[in-house]
């Protein structure tokens, strides 16, 4: 019998329905055991963390480890370890709160697939979700996210130019790379890459990238490559000349309806070329997608 994933997942002071959502997502496709960490910048109040603790309580969860600080790039790496290392042995599901899986099969029947072919990693690729306007928007947990996000593209990798693949499921003996973009030595086979809808794009999501981009320059927060201010510099830009929103009808980002619920009809072409063909950008440009693979501080 195939033994579930445990969710191991680093997480910011996201909002208290968006954890909730994000829980009921996961045991919803199977996920009974969860190990996760929060990691609260000095901005962050007292307030905002408990609202998230109660989450927690009410789920049944206590968390593995609770971190405060600067939100450096060796943060994610460095506490995502630890806490794989909690989780223990067999296999992690590594999702942050912002990117809901939607897998191809029952969980199970992945997880048998890939034991079958002798892989220790399942991968993924970002769909970015968007509000019907573009608008940089809070949505209502009633009607859900898809309601509140309708549209999907490859943003990361078209505007951002960051990396867009993931490493949704890995061995505990596997080692991920900085935003679980990469397990170097064990390259995902499956295709088509499983669907990670990402909800970066909501309320607020403004001032957490001018707030990362001034740290990431004056060196109060760590990098390690110029793709946090680069990546950042460039979605910032997008928005100050769309009047504040994500321009969801420039054909070049090519937004389409979507939904959690099915996997989109050209998904299979579109996403496959991209994991297959993606490399980084040249020297001095955009590297691994760094800022977008944490959670939003």
């Amino acid at each position: 019998m195939t033994v579930m994933p445990t969710l191991v997942a680093l997480i910011g002071p996201v909002e208290p329905d968006l954890l909730e959502t994000w829980l009921r997502h996961y045991r919803e496709i199977g996920i009974e055991r969860f190990t996760l960490g929060f990691h609260y910048p000095d901005h962050v109040t007292e307030d905002v963390k408990e609202l998230l603790s109660d989450v927690c309580r009410r789920e049944g969860i206590a968390p593995a480890l609770v971190s405060g600080g600067p939100w450096h790039e060796h943060t994610n790496p460095q506490l995502t370890a630890e806490l794989r290392g909690i989780a223990g042995d067999g296999w992690h599901l590594v999702a942050d709160s912002d990117e809901f899986h939607t897998y191809p099969a029952p969980l199970a029947d992945v997880l048998r697939d890939a034991e079958h072919r002798g892989t220790q990693t399942v991968g993924g690729l970002m769909l970015d979700r968007a509000s019907a306007d573009g608008t940089l928007t809070g949505w209502d947990p009633a009607a859900g996210l898809d309601a509140g996000y309708p549209l999907g593209a490859f943003l990361t990798h078209r505007l951002l130019r960051g990396d867009p693949r993931k490493i949704v499921l890995a061995h505990s003996s596997v080692v991920l790379s900085s935003g679980n973009h990469r397990a170097p030595g064990h390259r995902p086979i499956n295709r088509p890459p499983v669907v990670v809808h990402h909800f970066k794009w909501r309320a607020d999501i403004r001032d957490d990238l001018d707030r990362r981009y001034r740290h990431s320059l004056d060196g109060s927060w760590q990098t390690d490559s110029p793709a946090i201010p680069t990546e950042a510099r460039r979605i910032l830009d997008h928005l100050d000349q769309h009047n504040g929103r994500i321009n969801v009808h420039d054909p070049d980002l090519a937004f389409r309806p979507v939904s959690l619920m099915h996997q989109p009809s050209w998904w299979v072409g579109e996403a496959t070329q991209i994991v297959e063909t993606w490399r980084p950008p040249a020297r001095g440009h955009s590297q691994s997608g760094a800022m977008t693979s944490s959670p939003s501080p």
